[in-house]
């Protein structure tokens, strides 16, 4: 499938700042299910540091905009040609050790409801039992946009029982790493849910470790594994961790973000 992806992030300051430093994580990487066709990043007013492909295989790049700002707009579009793996990452290139994904985070630290959450499941089964978590955590917590944030933790999210698909994830990798699986946060992008609506915003899903397969991705709240319809973007041990923006501005002024994402497939 062939994605056209539009993505734009608009930071807006109520009184100027007098600089901004950005590290994006935005550019997808090349591997078996995804080919990049053509891919810019630009930020108005933006002047591009260095960038490097970190251990994990995600291009980092730099970004510094001078001040006084009240304004940053990172635009975000490309082509991506993408094939369905059956959520497995296969011929993906990186140097970190899969034991590396078993630490958790404060997003991620399990409570006694999550350590119940992650119980039972097939043994010596590792894809099965990573099938089984993720519809456990799909079963106990419902998809509702707007009743957490971006600081919610999974075992915040699970005692709400409701969530984004950012608290899926969290609540996943957190059940996962209980079980012994490396497990870790992947941001990205969705053309389409399970029930063939438009995706319009960025998305993201767990990836677990298996055995000889290797990472294999598994999207909770869609109770599927990534296919074509998706583009991954980056990973890391959590949100916080995989976010495709981070930055910090020199100034006083409060920072009020908005996102617009649209993924369109295009003509074969």
């Amino acid at each position: 499938m062939k994605l056209l992806v539009r993505h734009e992030s608009v930071y807006r300051y109520d009184s100027p700042v007098r600089g901004v430093v950005q590290s994006h994580r935005l550019t997808p990487a090349r591997y078996d299910g995804q080919q990049v066709l053509d891919w810019s990043v630009q930020v108005s007013g933006g002047q591009m540091g260095g960038g490097f492909q970190d251990g994990a295989g995600d291009w980092v790049q730099a970004w510094t905009i001078p001040g006084p700002v009240s304004e940053i707009t990172v635009t975000v579009q490309g082509n991506v040609d993408t094939v369905d793996l059956t959520g497995v990452l296969r011929g993906y290139r990186e140097r970190i050790a899969p034991a590396v994904y078993l630490r958790h985070t404060p997003a991620t630290i399990p409570d006694a409801a999550l350590t119940e959450l992650a119980q039972g499941g097939p043994e010596g089964d590792a894809l099965a039992l990573a099938h089984t978590l993720a519809e456990a955590v799909a079963d106990a917590i419902a998809y509702r946009p707007g009743v957490t944030h971006a600081h919610t933790t999974a075992a915040e999210a699970l005692a709400l029982g409701e969530g984004v698909c950012q608290d899926h994830t969290h609540a996943l990798i957190a059940c996962a790493r209980m079980r012994g699986m490396p497990a870790r946060y992947v941001s990205g992008y969705l053309h389409a849910d399970a029930d063939g609506q438009e995706h319009e915003a960025a998305h993201a899903w767990a990836e677990i470790h298996v055995g000889d397969l290797g990472w294999v991705g598994f999207d909770a709240p869609n109770r599927c594994c990534p296919d074509e319809r998706y583009i991954r973007l980056g990973s890391g041990l959590d949100a916080r961790d995989a976010a495709p923006i981070r930055g910090i501005a020199r100034g006083n002024g409060t920072e009020d973000l908005d996102v617009t994402v649209a993924v369109v497939a295009q003509q074969q």
